[in-house]
Formats: C-alpha cells, structure tokens, sequence
C-alpha cells in the first residue's frame, strides 16, 4: 500500500483500558485520566468520572503494570464542593498532575465548570487522599491547563487555553505563588482554514521535558459537516522561554480509528490527560479519552517525536507566510 504514514502511537490490545464496568459504583463514563508514577512504581491515573447526572468527579486507580490489574477507590476521591469553591458548581473535569520537587507535592490542575462556563482550578496532594484547593486561578472560559514542574526565572509556569470565540489558542501565565498570575503570553496559535487544527487547539498531557526542549503533545479540533473530529500533532518549545515555539508538526499523529474511539457519548475523540515515562527514559504510556467514554493506552516514543519533529517540522515554513 502507498497510503502509509508513521505510526507514533502503538495502542494498547487490551484497549479500552477502563471502562464505567470496572467501576465500584454506578457512573456514567470514565474519561480523560491525569497520571503519575508513584515512589514505589505504581501507575496512578487519577480519572474523569462522569455520574448518571451529567456532571463530573474525580477517582484514582492504581495499577502496579500500567496497564491491567487496576484497584480503583470503592469511592469518589475527589468531588466538587461547590459550598466551599461556588466555581465547582457543575463539577470538576480533565485533571492534568505534575510533581513539583521544590514542593514535594503532586499539583493538579483541573477544570472547574462555573455557572459562566469552565475555568482552571488548582489542587495539591501528597498521596491522592488528602488534597489541598487553591481554588480558581484562571476565570471562564479557559481549561487544558498544567503546571511546569520547576520554576522559570523564578516563577511558575502554567499551560492553559482561554478562548475567545470564534478561535482559541495555547497561551502561558507565570505567577510567584501560584495564586497570582500574569505576564501571560500565547504559545501558539490555532491554524486557520481547513488545516486539521484549525481554530482551535489546546494542550493535551503536560509537556515533557527533553534536552532539545519541551515536548507537547497537542490536541486540535477540526469542525466539519459531520461533526467535531479531535486529533493529535506535536511541538516543541524552549526550555528556558517555554513561550518560544521552536517546531510544530505539520500533519497529525493520532486520530480516532478504533471503535471506541469513533462511538460514545462524544464521538471521535481521542483525548490525553496524562503519561508516564518507562524507566529507558524514552518509553512513554499514554493514557488518552476515548470518545468521552472509556480510558486507552497508546505507547510511544520520546526519540521517535523528536525525530518526526525534525522531518515534519512546518513552524518556519508557516512564520514565512
């Protein structure tokens, strides 16, 4: 066959990997995981669970493979409170975590769905028991968030996605404190026309770090006659001024093809919140939504993205233009 093209993305046989059957108690879907490794090696995916109302709360599940074998909370592990934080009136959705060193603590950055619309909401823990809210940090409409591991020039960083309609793109804020933001600067653009990221895009797990930069794996939404298609691309940014992209790939490397991914509540969707990265250094575990209904399992490589990057590398071509 001519109709060939790089596949970066290795999914899982098991797929889907989670589903509203595992679950302890009754929900409606299950979607859009953060994940972690634990100190002793557990994989914890902290889910997006969506009850038979419609509105959502997060579950952990642990697994010590990654893959099956999963012990999931007999209970919510983390639901809105919308009398102490009013901006989790309708739940509480898409977790994305980093562990901070300097705090030793994992942050979550979530979105939090005030009655005007999503916002980005921040939660700290040490052992996703016990969680610390710092309550809304980015006002509605903006989600897709997550926080750099470390600090830039002495402030923290944080990924998010404002929109202003009809178009939104990937923007950066710092702040001293995490309370307090500013210096927000866009990232990258949402292309225009019929290019499959058209109008609006969005960060998908948080960036991985790597010595050419920081690696993101980006989600953009094509609208068409039939619908709504979500798709995967890459890019990558400085490691100093994580504002400054230095490659963005030109086509996509992931897009629902798979039953589950093309048929749920919300069809054709593949949606990351989270990975993990293999002890090589190089292996990642990609824990994606599947048509807002059920979590996969795509394995990658770091190696491999760069070197796609380098050959499909169009944020030159594009700037020129």
């Amino acid at each position: 066959m001519n109709n060939q093209h790089a596949q970066l993305f290795h999914r899982n046989k098991l797929n889907p990997i989670l589903t509203a059957d595992n679950w302890p108690y009754p929900i409606n879907s299950v979607f859009n995981a953060g994940a972690t490794l634990l100190p002793d090696g557990t994989t914890l995916l902290l889910c997006r669970v969506e009850d038979r109302r419609g509105l959502s709360h997060f579950c952990a599940a642990r697994s010590a493979n990654g893959i099956d074998g999963w012990l999931i909370d007999p209970q919510p592990t983390l639901l809105p409170d919308p009398v102490n934080h009013p901006e989790e009136l309708w739940g509480i959705e898409d977790p994305r975590i980093t562990f901070v060193k300097e705090l030793k603590k994992y942050v979550v950055a979530y979105t939090a769905y005030t009655r005007d619309g999503p916002g980005v909401s921040l939660a700290m823990t040490e052992d996703f028991h016990n969680f610390e809210r710092y309550g809304i940090i980015m006002s509605p409409e903006d989600k897709d968030a997550a926080l750099l591991p470390y600090r830039i020039d002495g402030n923290w960083a944080l990924i998010h996605r404002p929109v202003s309609a009809p178009r939104a793109h990937m923007w950066i804020s710092y702040s001293p404190d995490l309370i307090h933001w500013g210096s927000h600067k866009i990232m990258m653009d949402a292309r225009k026309g019929a290019w499959w990221d058209a109008n609006k895009i969005g960060l998908s797990p948080p960036p991985i770090e790597t010595p050419q930069g920081w690696l993101i794996i980006y989600h953009g939404l094509r609208q068409t006659c039939g619908g709504c298609i979500y798709r995967l691309g890459l890019a990558l940014f400085d490691l100093n001024k994580p504002e400054l992209c230095l490659k963005r790939g030109s086509e996509w490397i992931f897009a629902p093809e798979e039953l589950y991914e093309q048929h749920g509540d919300v069809g054709n969707v593949v949606f990351p919140c989270g990975y993990t990265i293999s002890p090589d250094g190089d292996t990642v575990n990609v824990y994606y939504g599947a048509a807002d209904t059920s979590i996969a399992l795509a394995t990658c490589s770091i190696k491999e993205m760069l070197q796609w990057l380098e050959q499909h590398d169009s944020y030159i071509k594009e700037k020129v233009i």
